[in-house]
């Protein structure tokens, strides 16, 4: 009877001992779990996916921060698929593209894939050099803001919204009402302003004149050889070619070796109903109120 009490103790124990080491284990690799090619040693190139609608920063910025600080990152690819997105977000992005060259000493350069228009295209000029696909379509300088009025509607309904309000223009974009003359002046001299920005980001990432953006930046869009010939990207190449092109400016010897994050968790049903509504809007690319865009339509 002790001998059974004793093995019974000795396997409880034994498996106890397991659960421990796997504990441990999936911890040490949760350190990781983001990371693919983490037992790779020497220099690397680490590659950052931008992909959709640009409606944050943070995400892309941390990435940068990391591999900036990374001494085994030599070189940061960044693989575009984006028609663009909030005007603010990107500018963050960009700037702290800017930081990692400057600062940290590291050369950055951009992988054009099916789209990288707009705002796309405004973070990819903070970039050493910019490879795009033949057929990629990029360009798209420029500002949007939009907005639905849904007073008539609302009307056919029985609905009427009041709005108590501090001063003329602080409800402007509401769409409850049709805007005034004075709404559409406001927002078009802020339009002007952030596509000022715009012309003057391409003027000193691409080196052209302001003539030369002026004569592009009209919200028109451009293949990849277009845009190679008007002076906006550097190279024509896949996205292997941008690889071994950021190795070289790196001075990586040899296959160059590369790590990227694995894909975060997407939304789901259950971030909906925990009350996520608004971050749904912001993944998709729609708009709660008026928001100015560098974003391709």
């Amino acid at each position: 009877m002790a001998r059974t009490r004793d093995i019974v103790i000795g396997l409880i124990i034994g498996f106890c001992f397991l659960i421990f080491v796997a504990i441990t284990v999936v911890g040490f690799l949760g350190m990781y779990d983001h990371d693919e090619g983490i037992l790779s040693f020497g220099d690397r190139v680490a590659v950052i996916d931008i992909f959709g609608t640009i409606t944050s920063s943070s995400e892309t910025v941390r990435q940068l921060k990391k591999y900036g600080d990374d001494n085994s990152v030599v070189a940061i690819l960044l693989h575009v698929n984006s028609p663009g997105g909030g005007v603010a977000v990107t500018q963050e992005i960009y700037d702290e593209i800017i930081r990692v060259r400057m600062e940290d000493e590291k050369p950055v350069v951009v992988s054009m894939s099916s789209v990288a228009a707009s705002g796309g295209y405004y973070l990819s000029c903070a970039a050493d050099e910019i490879v795009a696909n033949p057929g990629t379509l990029t360009g798209s300088i420029g500002v949007i803001l939009e907005y639905a009025i849904m007073e008539k509607l609302m009307d056919k309904i029985g609905v009427r919204f009041e709005t108590i309000k501090s001063g003329e223009v602080k409800d402007v974009g509401s769409p409850w009402r049709q805007p005034t003359e004075k709404d559409r002046k406001m927002l078009q001299a802020a339009i002007d302003d952030t596509y000022g920005q715009f012309v003057e980001t391409v003027m000193e990432g691409r080196n052209l004149t302001r003539e030369e953006v002026l004569a592009v930046a009209d919200g028109s869009v451009f293949t990849g050889r277009q845009a190679l010939e008007l002076g906006l990207v550097d190279k024509l190449g896949s996205f292997e070619d941008a690889i071994r092109i950021t190795a070289e400016l790196a001075g990586i010897e040899g296959e160059p070796k590369t790590v990227k994050e694995r894909p975060r968790r997407k939304m789901t049903i259950l971030d909906l109903l925990s009350g996520n509504l608004r971050k749904f809007y912001q993944e998709s690319g729609l708009s709660l109120g008026p928001e100015l865009k560098y974003l391709y339509r």
